[in-house]
């Protein structure tokens, strides 16, 4: 059983009584084990699956999880547990409510706001300062929603004060876009939240426990989720050394005040790590232990192995860092998939990643730009997403996108033909639109549209007699917008003619073959490919573009593949929208960033461009505390080997580097460390993750 293989610290956590339970669990402790070790020690208690909750940061946690559970207990058990990342479980009681409700990411959701921002007129307000741009605006409302249980405006003004005068037109900016979202029945990761929070107010959903991982990485929102859930116990597990995500809104104040919060918490400390040697245990503790201590803890080795010190490995300039840590990954005898090369900025990756492929070592990056934001792979989503909600505009408009002459404010006037000729059902208005005794979009002028108004005022169908078209697309309403071009009709036969061919499909593996084998997504695929092989002088280079267009059929098969688990196009779209960002293609040595790779581990870890400045980051640092946790997770992602690379020149910059802080608290460079004159800055941009 769970409970046998536990030792006595995560024992005594594990079968804690119901409360307030709240456990320290530092790095290679064993959290995981503690976690499904609870879990079945509440179901032998008598605690009804189902009103047990596990809230992960990762699906694939969550699933984790719950595979192991199904190893001791029956499946029909087992799957009345409800678990999942807060948006994903918030997302399925959501959708029960709200069954049109269509989560989209954040690009898409950007594109929206701008849209609205750009209606604002600025320069006429005679002001003595920039407003901020749509992005930057779009980016801080976000982190608001997950910061702050403020208003937006006392939230925002208390960082700029100097906006105050155009506050009011901020203001007015996010009422729109919220109005819009609802209009169309669109969700971002925080509406998940927010929506359930405001749902659970009035509503409860009884649990009995409620069990959180991963809890230092809670932001405001999500802990006023938990406490409005109002659960008879909570059981946190998380450590406050590994709370890295500040800059996405994550607030360490969670797990720091959770005594004070919950008078009669209980406080559990796992400290015996079966992960790391002692030589690497001893490194990061001698740097953690310079953050303030909240809760007093120290690791401990539970492996007794042979023990590798950490190497400090110096080289001249970084192209020299970077070469030889691909050779030396060439004469290792571990797996390249079990190799882990750590950065703390995106810009270290690229030529650790030309280094490798030149010693022909695979690779794969992680923490960058996912799969899923690829835009072949979004393309195809986008389609599946009309398919599941034929009301989610925003997927048409970055399908219809790629027509030639075809823009955002186009697109959207496509997308209401069809809802008007369809008598508010979209596919119905594309392949059998309502034409006769069916009123006009505006009986005067329709200004916004220009279509429809009478036979003078709009296109004629006559124009595109010369293209091959089949009666049913020649009598087509959408002909006679004056605005629509050869190119147009051309795409609209295209997506015309795969609509037809799958919308009655309902296996999501055979929806997806028959996009991909469509002309509309040939078209697309060659689009792409001569863009990604178009040379600075314009030139398209055919072996670059022939790779290109290899890249991205390799993309598709991969999502062809995922397909073929679901049954249901809707859980399938569903799955991939909300846990896109945890998959990764390719195999080979990981290429990831600090953030990407937390909870991960490897036999062989190098840790790289360890110089001030790049680690710790001194522009887009929150503070050196949490530099210094990042830190930490990165060398406590090594089972064996660590090894920490530094390089003391760029020639390509002509920038002298001095080794990180870190490694002078670590006692791997000698001397004390000087404090450069740099005031720390927070960062400027915002990120969303799942």
């Amino acid at each position: 059983m769970p409970l046998t293989s536990l030792n006595d610290e995560q024992l005594s956590a594990a079968t804690a009584p119901l409360g307030h339970n709240l456990i320290i669990a530092s790095a290679g402790t064993g959290k995981t084990s503690t976690i499904v070790g609870r879990i079945a020690h509440l179901l032998h208690s008598g605690v009804e699956p189902s009103s047990i909750l596990l809230l992960t940061f990762t699906n694939k946690a969550a699933g984790e999880m719950i595979a192991r559970l199904q190893r001791y207990f029956p499946a029909k058990v087992v799957n009345k547990i409800e678990s999942g990342t807060f948006h994903a479980v918030s997302y399925r009681w959501l959708k029960e409510i709200y069954p049109n409700l269509a989560l989209k990411q954040p690009a898409e959701l950007k594109t929206l706001f701008r849209s609205i921002y750009e209606k604002r007129n600025f320069e006429r307000m005679n002001l003595s300062m920039q407003p901020f741009s749509a992005t930057h605006m779009y980016e801080q409302y976000s982190l608001y929603q997950n910061a702050s249980l403020e208003t937006f405006d006392v939230w925002f003004l208390e960082k700029y004060p100097e906006h105050e005068p155009v506050m009011d037109v901020y203001l007015d900016i996010t009422h729109e876009f919220e109005k819009e979202k609802i209009e169309y029945g669109f969700a971002s990761f925080n509406d998940l939240l927010l929506r359930m929070n405001s749902y659970l107010d009035e509503n409860s959903i009884p649990f009995t426990e409620v069990l959180v991982d991963e809890y230092q990485d809670t932001n405001t929102l999500q802990s006023a989720l938990i406490d409005t859930l109002k659960p008879k116990s909570l059981f946190c597990v998380g450590d406050y050394d590994q709370s890295i995500y500040a800059f996405n809104g994550a607030n360490i104040e969670n797990i720091a005040t959770y005594s004070t919060r919950y008078p009669n918490a209980e406080v559990f400390t796992l400290k015996t790590n079966y992960r790391s040697t002692a030589p690497i245990l001893s490194l990061a503790n001698r740097v953690i232990e310079r953050n303030e201590r909240i809760y007093p803890k120290k690791l401990e080795v539970g492996r007794e192995v042979k023990a590798y010190p950490p190497r400090l490995l110096m080289f001249n300039d970084l192209f020299e860092q970077y070469q030889s840590i691909a050779g030396s990954i060439k004469k290792t005898h571990v797996p390249s998939d079990q190799i882990a090369v750590i950065f703390r900025n995106n810009s270290s990756a690229d030529g650790v990643e030309a280094s490798l492929r030149e010693y022909g070592i695979p690779c794969k990056r992680k923490g960058g730009t996912s799969f899923f934001d690829a835009k072949e792979i979004k393309f195809l989503l986008d389609l599946m997403s009309l398919l599941v909600n034929p009301k989610d505009m925003m997927a048409f408009i970055h399908v219809f996108e790629y027509a030639r002459g075809v823009g955002s404010a186009l697109s959207k006037e496509f997308f209401q033909c069809f809802i008007h000729f369809g008598e508010g059902r979209f596919m119905q208005g594309v392949l059998y639109p309502k034409v006769h005794d069916l009123p006009k979009l505006n009986p005067n002028k329709n200004v916004q549209l220009g279509l429809f108004d009478d036979d003078q005022e709009i296109g004629s169908a006559a124009r595109f007699k010369h293209m091959d078209l089949e009666s049913a697309l020649y009598s087509h309403p959408l002909l006679k917008h004056p605005k629509l071009t050869n190119d147009g009709v051309t795409f609209f036969k295209e997506f015309y003619t795969l609509m037809r061919d799958i919308h009655s499909l309902e296996k999501p593996a055979d929806i997806l073959k028959a996009a991909i084998q469509s002309k509309l997504y040939t078209g697309i695929v060659e689009l792409l490919s001569t863009q990604r092989g178009r040379l600075k002088t314009g030139e398209v280079d055919e072996e670059k573009k022939k790779q290109a267009k290899e890249r991205i059929q390799r993309k598709a098969r991969l999502l062809l593949d995922l397909s073929r688990q679901y049954k249901e196009l809707r859980r399938f779209v569903n799955a991939m929208v909300l846990g896109g960002n945890e998959l990764s293609e390719g195999e080979g040595v990981n290429l990831l960033t600090v953030h990407a790779s937390k909870g991960l581990e490897f036999p062989e870890v190098y840790v790289i461009d360890l110089v001030d400045g790049r680690f710790p980051n001194r522009k887009m640092m929150s503070s050196i505390e949490e530099e210094r946790r990042l830190f930490y997770v990165a060398v406590t992602r090594a089972k064996d080997k660590l090894y920490l690379s530094l390089a003391k020149f760029d020639r390509v910059k002509k920038i002298d580097y001095k080794p990180s802080q870190f490694l002078h608290e670590a006692g791997l460079v000698k001397g004390e460390f000087v404090e450069p004159e740099v005031k720390e800055k927070k960062p400027k941009k915002v990120k969303e993750e799942v």
